[in-house]
Order: structure tokens, then C-alpha cells, then sequence
């Protein structure tokens, strides 16, 4: 899963452009319908091919092992209709997202209790979030990131800094320092290996710390902080936490693609699968906003939300997947 972008003052004036200009107005909401665009399944990337080959596993075997961990656990599923009821989102979002994850990224473990162990091996863990020996801390003092310094919400911060990177840093020689031609949560939030991701939800670190504040607010956990590398990694991995995390993400999903492009996407776990699994809902349904402002104006049909292969699976085996949550 990818970090999420742009929020905030971002957000609020994308919308204001879209209400201004978007087909049909926010009063006109299309509500998208349940199931599939593509008849048949989008491809499936290589590294996914790869990583499962190498496994000698096949994606029919991952599905069928973290749909059957859903439905033996019970008090798995009281904790995702919970964490889907604190944020106002359907559970099948939150199963989707976990069935797209285990199906075509990690394999699910055989217990759940595999995954509180693992969570609790990062407790006082001695690590930080750095690149060549410089913590993320001291990179976001520099003057280049002077704008975002006012933002209080971790959304815009983060988003912020992250726009930032991509603009001044990223492939850039700054001061001397080469940077790569990398995502900013693949440089400085990843100190095991980049493209790694965690836990039951398969969260970025960054992706974390951009929606901590709506999961302290709504979730009461505990802020997280760039500083506390461990807890970080710990909130993401410990299931409980992590579920929180999936459904504050899923929420704002939802929420960027109907304020901004005027789809309700609610009905369609496939469409909030796939941007759990590319990342940038509100980036993309800006994207979606400005294209169908251009069709429009061209007399041309509107471009709806589309899923991916990921997002591809969650659709076509959704009445299964609502059997074992029971909504």
C-alpha cells in the first residue's frame, strides 16, 4: 500500500474548483454501482507474478488463506466491523483491502496471534527514520519545507512535506547531497528494505503518521511521532491499531472521490481496494475531476472510477466476502 496525498487546504480548493466546474456539480452525486467495469481482470504486475512464484504459492492459494483467517476468527471480524463502524464505512472495504493485500502482496499468516508477536518485536526497537545518517527530523527543518511549518493537521503536514520532496529533492543534488529518484516514504520510511510494508493492513510508516491525527481523534489511540520510529512500526503491525489505520484510510478515500470528483464510491469495494492498493486517493480524484470537467466541455461521456486488478478480485468475490463478515 502507498502513502496517501494531498488533503486539507489542497483538498478544499480542489473542491471549490470542482463545484465551480466539475460535470454535473457535488448536487449531482452519481453513486457508483456495485461490481466490475473490466469483464475480465486487469494484469497483474510482475513483481506480484514473481513474488508469489517464489513462494511456490499461487494467488488462488493466498486468497483462500486470508479469506479462511476472516471467516475462523470471530473476534477478528467484531474487531473490523467495529473499526468500520468509528469510521462510518462499510466492513466489506476493510475485508477487501485485507484480501487485496494478502492475495497479491505478503501471504497471510495461519493465526492471528502470529501477527500480535510480530507487533510486539518492535517494542524498544532502536531505529529512526533517516537517509545517509540525516533524520527525517532534521530534513524536514530545512528552509525548502518552511510553507508546511504552520500546518497542524498530520494530513496536510505530511502532504506538504511530501510535495516538497517530490519538487526540490527527489533526483535532485541539493547542497551537495545527491538524493534518489525515489518516493519520499521509500527513502526515509523504510529502514529495513525499500517497499516494505507491515502487518495485517500491509501499512506504510508514512502513510501512518499522514492519518494519525483522524486516528487519535476517532480511535483515541496515541499520536504518532517521526521520532518514535519503533512506535510507528508497532501501531502498524499490532492488529487492533492497524485495523483503525485501514478504516481512517478507507474513509478518506471515499470521501476525497465524492467531494472532489462526485462519485460515490461507497457501494464498490473494488474502487476503494484498488486506491488502498495504488495509493493517492485525493491526488487521483482530482485527476478524475479535471478529466471529466474536459469531457464535458467536449460533449463527451464521463470517465467513472475504474478498478484495478487488485481491486478486480474484491468485486467478483464480494458476495463470499460479505458471507464471512455478515453485512
Amino acid at each position: 500500500m502507498r502513502a496517501i496525498q494531498p488533503s486539507g487546504m489542497i483538498v478544499a480548493c480542489v473542491a471549490l474548483v470542482w463545484l465551480l466546474a466539475a460535470p454535473g456539480s457535488a448536487l449531482a452525486l452519481e453513486k457508483l454501482a456495485p461490481g466490475n467495469i473490466h469483464a475480465a481482470q486487469p494484469a497483474i504486475p510482475g513483481a506480484s507474478v514473481r513474488r508469489t512464484t517464489a513462494t511456490k504459492s499461487s494467488f488462488d492459494a493466498k486468497y483462500a488463506k486470508i479469506r479462511d483467517l476472516i471467516a475462523s476468527d470471530t473476534e477478528l471480524q467484531r474487531k473490523i466491523r467495529g473499526a468500520a463502524a468509528d469510521y462510518d464505512i462499510d466492513p466489506i472495504h476493510i475485508v477487501g483491502a485485507l484480501v487485496g493485500e494478502h492475495t497479491y502482496n505478503v501471504d497471510a499468516y495461519d493465526r492471528m496471534q502470529t501477527y500480535y508477536v510480530k507487533a510486539m518485536s518492535y517494542a524498544g526497537e532502536r531505529f529512526r527514520f533517516e537517509y545517509n545518517g540525516e533524520s527525517i527530523t532534521d530534513f524536514v527543518a530545512r528552509a525548502e519545507f518552511a510553507d508546511c511549518a504552520g500546518l497542524g493537521d498530520s494530513l496536510d503536514l505530511w502532504t506538504c512535506r511530501e510535495r516538497v520532496w517530490n519538487r526540490d529533492f527527489r533526483g535532485k543534488t541539493v547542497d551537495g547531497s545527491a538524493f534518489p529518484n525515489d518516493r519520499f516514504s521509500a527513502v526515509f520510511f523504510q529502514p529495513f528494505f525499500a517497499g516494505q510494508t507491515f502487518g495485517l493492513g500491509q501499512l506504510n510508516p508514512l502513510t501512518a503518521l499522514m492519518i494519525t491525527d483522524r486516528v487519535a481523534r476517532r480511535s483515541g489511540l496515541k499520536p504518532l511521532e517521526a521520532t518514535d520510529a519503533s512506535g510507528v512500526y508497532q501501531a502498524i503491525m499490532d492488529p487492533d491499531s492497524t485495523l483503525a489505520y485501514m478504516a481512517a484510510y478507507l474513509h478518506e478515500a471515499i470521501e476525497a472521490y465524492r467531494k472532489i470528483a462526485g462519485f460515490n464510491i461507497s457501494n464498490n469495494p473494488g474502487i476503494t481496494a484498488t486506491l488502498y492498493n495504488v495509493g493517492n486517493p485525493e491526488e487521483r480524484a482530482a485527476a478524475l475531476a479535471a478529466e471529466n470537467r474536459r469531457r464535458k466541455a467536449a460533449n463527451e461521456p464521463l470517465k467513472r472510477p475504474e478498478e484495478n486488478y487488485y481491486g478486480w478480485l474484491v468485486n467478483e468475490r464480494e458476495a463470499e466476502l460479505r458471507s464471512i463478515i455478515g453485512g
